[in-house]
């Protein structure tokens, strides 16, 4: 199963910063799990919404050149806060710099001004066919898919406009 961690890219500013927002809905099916008492989001989905955040940064600035954003590593995370059904996690995602493949970041989320987790990550950025140029194709096809998504997540704002 994936997990579309962002409800919305709220601001954008290419190769500096970006704000989304996820919602925190009781019908979210792990939150029977986790925790049946008290239902709260999972603190690696706090961590996987910053690095989605820090993916669609990647993506808005360089128009999205590469198909493949992912995780390298988090460093000094920290939980301040439970994030409980009915709130919404404010995601921002500020880049600190970056080389031809990597890209570092910091993060922090907060719910109604209180900060609930906050750290930093470096991204990994490429191509499949850089390594194997048979996947050409699909490089196509993945990007052409994360337009539309980002089509739906930056929808009634001026964002798509300013990268398109």
């Amino acid at each position: 199963m994936r997990f579309l961690l962002l409800d919305r890219i709220c601001s954008f500013e290419p190769d500096k910063e970006l704000t989304a927002v996820k919602n925190v809905s009781l019908a979210e099916e792990y939150l029977a799990d986790h925790f049946p008492e008290f239902p709260v989001l999972p603190g690696v989905f706090m961590l996987e919404a910053a690095t989605q955040a820090g993916a669609w940064l990647v993506r808005l600035s360089e128009n999205y050149t590469h198909s493949i954003v992912v995780l390298h590593e988090a460093r000094a995370v920290k939980y301040a806060d439970f994030v409980t059904p009915g709130h919404t996690l404010n995601m921002r995602v500020e880049q600190t710099s970056s080389d031809d493949r990597f890209v570092k970041l910091r993060f922090r989320g907060e719910v109604e001004g209180r900060l609930s987790v906050s750290g930093r990550l470096v991204l990994e950025r490429y191509n499949l066919a850089d390594t194997e140029p048979f996947q050409a194709g699909l490089d196509e096809r993945m990007i052409a898919y994360q337009r539309g998504q980002g089509e739906l997540l930056t929808r009634g704002t001026d964002i798509v406009a300013a990268v398109s």
